[in-house]
């Protein structure tokens, strides 16, 4: 196994799951709302997500399949208004929820868990170009391409669910009644802003 690939693969991974975005917001949106135990389901969830598109694109990559741009787009749309349903419904609990109330006593059931951290997380197929882009410039980590993507898959999955994790024990170590609303809050309007970007991408992309 080439060493310095295999870090470097680990570093860029790091990097990029750290960096907020419709996963981690809702990570910290169930973490705050719901507890530690329902966002460790949903980071499942995201982390089955992935294996998905992982998969889809290994296929792609092995057997040169030309992807559909106007599908992925159509695909994409419908990811988006998804989420933005997600943050619609976010914004009108942490809203109508007093301040004084207790957010993970009184949270909805439905809030997060092993699904929603699914649909979220496959919730954009142009993720699938992503992974189709990275894991060529890994792909010598080992002498074969099975290997090599069993090795990048597991790898991905481990360092995905540990910084996921972090956010969800560091949301546990601040969480009080005031800041779980305010985190809900502030979740829900980055889903919203990201839902309506992609949106506005996808019918941008469709209409070209």
């Amino acid at each position: 196994m080439n060493t310095a690939l295999t870090a470097t693969y680990a570093l860029t991974v790091l990097l990029l799951i750290a960096t907020p975005g419709p996963v981690v917001a809702l990570i910290v949106n169930t973490a705050a709302a719901s507890g530690s135990r329902k966002a460790i389901f949903t980071a499942v969830g995201t982390n089955w997500a992935s294996l998905v598109l992982i998969g889809a694109a290994a296929w792609i990559i092995l057997t040169s399949a030309a992807i559909d741009k106007t599908w992925l787009s159509v695909m994409s749309l419908l990811g988006c208004l998804f989420i933005g349903y997600i943050a619609v419904g976010t914004l009108r609990e942490a809203l109508a929820a007093p301040a004084s109330e207790a957010p993970a006593e009184s949270a909805k059931p439905g809030r997060g868990g092993l699904l929603q951290g699914f649909m979220v997380g496959i919730s954009n197929p142009k993720d699938i170009i992503f992974f189709i882009a990275f894991f060529p410039q890994f792909i010598q980590i080992t002498e074969s391409f099975g290997k090599s993507m069993v090795v990048l898959s597991l790898l991905w999955v481990a360092i995905d669910f540990a910084v996921l994790s972090l956010y969800i024990f560091a949301i546990g170590k601040i969480a009080s009644q005031r800041s779980n609303r305010m985190i809900s809050l502030a979740s829900g309007v980055a889903l919203l802003l990201i839902a309506a970007g992609g949106l506005l991408y996808n019918l941008r992309e469709l209409a070209a």
